[in-house]
This record gives C-alpha cells, structure tokens and sequence, in this order.
C-alpha cells in the first residue's frame, strides 16, 4: 500500500502551481470585484425596485454571496502566498483553519428568488460553481499532503468521478 501512494501523482499539488491556478485566482478574484461593482452600483439600484419578499431575500443573499465570496479569496490568497514562497505550508495550514469552503449555499426555490436581477442570480450561480472548484482543490491538497485520508465521497461518489471532477477544475471544465 506504501509504495502504491509513493507512485501517486499528486494532480492538485501541481495544479496549484501551475497557469491553471493562476487563471482560477485570476477568476476568483476577478468575480469579487465584479460583485463588489455589481452589489455597489446596479446591484443597489435594482434592490430598491424589488418587491418586499424579494428584497428581503436579496439582502440574505447579498450577505451569503460576499461572504462565499471573501472566503474563497482569502484560501485563493493562502495558496498563492505558499505557492510564492511567503508562507509554509503549515502556516498556510494554520490560517486555512479559519477559512470554510462549506455552507453559504442559497435556496433557488426561495420565495423571491425568481424576482432577483438576473445579474445577481447569475453572480450567485458563478460563486456557487467557484466555491465548488475551490473546495475539491482543498481536499485534495490538504487531506492528502497531512498524510490523513481524504473524507470520504458523498453518497457513495465514484473516486474516478472525483478525479474528473478534479481534472475539470484544474482545466476550466463546468
């Protein structure tokens, strides 16, 4: 069984090295400025128009999406600084403990949901997908680099499906 890890490629440690990470902290931190412009300018216009129940849930969701958002740019930050030399990988290790990757998802069949801009949704289903990509890039890397095993699939996930998975984010895939 040792040897058999020995011979693992490691595809998420050089994928966080490589132009394709470069090109998913390029889009992480591109979104976050698109939002911040949206959410500060068009965005804040478009809320007043909106019917009660749906500005309500613009508000939850306003605060959802910045926080998904803010979390997944602070890990695209850690792993660039690691990657960068400027911290070590337990550093990185350290402060990723106050990141979560997890959670902030939103409920589409929400009253409301369908009277919210197009622009918001579209911001939201963009993050959503980002965060997804972030996370299976995290669990490779850290579950597999501590020496731990990595969780275990959800509903019983095919490993090779996980690796497609992995692949797709790794080169832009949906």
């Amino acid at each position: 069984m040792a040897d058999t890890q020995k011979n693992t490629i490691q595809i998420a440690e050089r994928i966080t090295s490589s132009a394709s990470f470069k090109a998913l902290y390029s889009e992480g931190m591109g979104l976050v400025e698109e939002t911040a412009g949206y959410l500060d300018g068009t965005g804040r216009v478009a809320a007043k128009a909106l019917p009660r129940m749906a500005s309500v849930l613009y508000a939850a969701e306003s605060m959802r999406l910045t926080t998904r958002l803010m979390q997944m740019a602070s890990w695209l930050l850690l792993q660039r600084a690691v990657n960068n030399g400027e911290m070590t990988h337990e550093q990185v290790v350290a402060e990723k403990t106050k990141v979560r990757l997890d959670g902030f998802a939103c409920d589409k069949t929400a009253p409301g949901w369908d009277d919210l801009p197009e622009a918001f949704r579209d911001l939201v289903e963009r993050s959503l997908r980002l965060q997804a990509r972030v996370a299976l890039l995290d669990k490779e890397i850290y579950h597999r680099k501590s020496g731990s095993k990595p969780p275990a699939n959800p509903d019983n996930e095919n490993s090779v499906k996980a690796q497609i998975s992995l692949l797709q984010t790794a080169f832009g895939g949906n």
